[in-house]
């Protein structure tokens, strides 16, 4: 079996992708999905910026104490890898680990302007698909992935809707 960050395997992120699946998605419920990420953020004190975008359109941004300008760069380039594969950034490194392969050659995207490091996190909406992206930077990547799997199943949880 082929190490991965976090020891993560693409069919087990599939999965969590899966069961973190919304039923509805509104700028409401994106700005509620981004305060649940900063509240949790807020309780530890962690220096993290987090967005919440409908596809491209940024709904939420917050920046904690201690984040910097160098955190809005990675959200940006992470949000390019979940808008050009509709997957998190997370499941794109594994896969790429997996298959032992130069994600970035394969798909033709340069380093510079896509990130495929922990913390973008594809928001699908039941009977939808694709409809926007939990962004989180400023941990280790794995920590950022975490977090948003965290403030999603938060999300759900509070509308009774966690698988």
């Amino acid at each position: 079996m082929t190490e991965t960050t976090g020891g993560f395997t693409s069919a087990g992120l599939e999965l969590e992708a899966q069961t973190l699946t919304l039923h509805s998605l509104s700028i409401s419920e994106a700005v509620e999905l981004g305060e649940i990420a900063a509240q949790l953020g807020r309780d530890r004190a962690l220096a993290i910026a987090i967005e919440v975008r409908l596809h491209d359109w940024t709904v939420f941004h917050l920046s904690l104490p201690g984040s910097s300008p160098d955190n809005d760069a990675w959200m940006n380039r992470k949000a390019r890898v979940v808008l050009a594969t509709g997957h998190s950034t997370m499941y794109e490194r594994v896969l790429a680990e997996e298959l032992g392969i130069n994600w970035y050659e394969v798909k033709g995207l340069p380093e510079e302007t896509h990130a495929i490091h922990g913390g973008g996190l594809a928001l699908n909406v039941k009977g939808l698909g694709f409809a926007g992206i939990l962004l989180v930077s400023g941990l280790p990547q794995v920590q950022d992935h975490l977090l948003g799997v965290e403030a999603i199943a938060e999300f759900l949880a509070r509308k009774g809707e966690l698988a």
